[in-house]
């Protein structure tokens, strides 16, 4: 595809800058010149440079030549000596010098006239050290690389929260701690990764488009094959799939994955969003909180180098040692001041909401409401990692039944910073009870409940050839990054969803 000059009407539309900005681009093509070439020359890179020279003392020179590329965060133009700073891709950055006695008068004069900060230049010349002892590549030669048409932000003034979200590459050019937050993300899932492989896990794949929404409580996003001509849902959790993977003789199944759920975005919710969930034959919540705190503590190691972690506004997190334990409704009972049990009748559940501020949907039952106190009263005080044990039936319709206590399941939620992280059990595998829990959930379906599971007859046919005790976890992504750094869902993931721009 040719490259043309800016069309007349769309400079009339322009800024100033940008107008400036185009025209240099079209003097650069007057002039036989491609402002976007399709390749540079680059021999190293700045960091390698400063790994290899840094220790360089004042106008030292080495005699190796380098092509390197960067892009202009700040320039000097002086004379017959110019002065730029180029930075790449990880933040690092090297002096650019431009002598008009090595590149030619007309290549400074060219340089003076066509660069602004922001671009991206190609240069080649000696590694030195200037008088005052500055790394720098004196240039014989420079090239445009990619000819930035819009002006960076002002570096000393704080993007705002709008622009960092929705133009996350400007962040990432302004900010270094945007930059170290892409970085840490895939060195967590990395170190995830190795604890599953080292524990004999196999990482599977299973189906984004479900033709039945399951393995959670939540309200799907529905879409529609051509093809099959049939409406489909967009998974809002692997679960049963992975279990379908269990039943057929893989014990240790994990996936780390995209769900979508249609619900609200906030400062921990976002409609899509990544998970590691894993199943384990012969497991139980026990065994899966286990595996959860060593995955947790391994990633801060791995990512941070310590267990203490630092968070963004300067407050630091303790998440090494053995993590609290507490009941679920001991929690509801230490916040209400009265005890509060599995029997506890709906209308003192509801008088409890009452006293809070509560508002009560009509379509809670007594479990979901018990749930909706703790998260109401409790969860926002548990700012240490905290496994919150045994929940109720009516809200875990794939959990198995507490050995100990009946009415509840055996089910943990662990909270970090008043977000829950993850969620743990021992699993529901008997098929005749999986059936009666599905049928109380298409009731509440029935009663308006947009949330509750549709009764799957292919994962209740795979139970029944029998489905082996075990544990499984989920473990959000996004939010064991916010754990880690301190910083909000719309952070640690790179490209949030946000309503489109009017």
């Amino acid at each position: 595809m040719s490259e043309n000059p800016s069309p007349p009407a769309v400079e009339d539309d322009l800024p100033e800058q940008m107008k400036v900005r185009r025209g240099k681009r079209d003097a650069l093509l007057a002039e036989g010149v491609k402002p976007y070439p399709l390749g540079v020359k680059r021999t190293t890179t700045l960091a390698k440079l400063r790994e290899q020279y840094g220790d360089l003392p004042e106008g030292a020179s080495t005699g190796v030549e380098e092509s390197v590329v960067g892009r202009v965060i700040f320039v000097r133009n002086t004379g017959k000596l110019c002065f730029a700073t180029l930075r790449e891709g990880d933040g690092t950055e090297l002096q650019l010098m431009l002598s008009q006695a090595l590149v030619g008068e007309d290549a400074l004069a060219d340089w003076k006239r066509l660069v602004d900060i922001g671009d991206v230049v190609a240069a080649t010349g000696e590694v030195i050290t200037s008088r005052r002892g500055e790394l720098s590549v004196m240039a014989e030669s420079w090239s445009m690389a990619a000819k930035a048409l819009r002006p960076l932000p002002v570096a000393h003034k704080p993007l705002s929260d709008e622009v960092r979200v929705r133009q996350r590459y400007v962040d990432l050019i302004m900010r270094p701690e945007a930059r170290d937050t892409a970085r840490h993300r895939p060195a967590m899932i990395r170190s995830l990764r190795e604890v599953m492989h080292n524990r004999e896990y196999i990482e599977v794949e299973t189906p984004m488009l479900q033709v039945l929404h399951g393995g959670a409580t939540a309200r799907p996003f529905v879409t529609h094959s051509n093809a099959l001509d049939i409406d489909l849902y967009l998974r809002i959790a692997p679960e049963l799939y992975l279990k379908r993977c269990v039943v057929g003789g893989l014990e240790r199944v994990f996936e780390i994955n995209r769900n979508f759920r249609n619900e609200g975005a906030d400062s921990s919710h976002s409609p899509e969003f990544a998970m590691l969930e894993a199943y384990e034959a012969y497991g139980d919540y026990h065994t899966i909180a286990e595996l959860t705190t060593s995955l947790v503590q391994t990633a801060a190691m791995d990512v941070f180098g310590s267990t203490v972690v630092q968070h963004a506004d300067g407050t630091e997190l303790d998440l090494g040692g053995q993590w609290r334990q507490v009941g679920l409704f001991e929690a509801i009972s230490e916040a209400v001041g009265e005890t509060v049990t599995i029997d506890t009748p709906y209308e003192t559940l509801v008088s409890y909401a009452e006293k809070t501020d509560l508002d009560v949907d009509p379509v809670w039952g007594p479990g979901k409401l018990a749930e909706e106190l703790f998260e109401h009263l409790v969860a926002d005080s548990l700012v240490e990692p905290t496994y919150v044990f045994d929940y109720p039936e009516e809200t875990s319709p794939l959990t198995g039944a507490h050995r100990e206590k009946p009415g509840l399941t055996e089910k943990w939620d662990l909270y970090i910073r008043g977000v829950e992280m993850g969620t743990g059990y021992s699993e529901l595998v008997d098929p005749v009870i999986q059936r009666e829990r599905f049928v109380q959930q298409a009731k509440l379906a029935a009663r308006g409940d947009d949330e509750a599971m549709p009764l799957d007859e292919d994962f209740l046919r795979a139970m029944e050839y029998g489905m082996p005790p075990m544990g499984g976890l989920g473990l959000g992504i996004d939010r064991l990054l916010m754990a880690l750094t301190g910083l909000g869902i719309r952070e640690t993931i790179l490209f949030p969803l946000v309503k489109p721009e009017a």
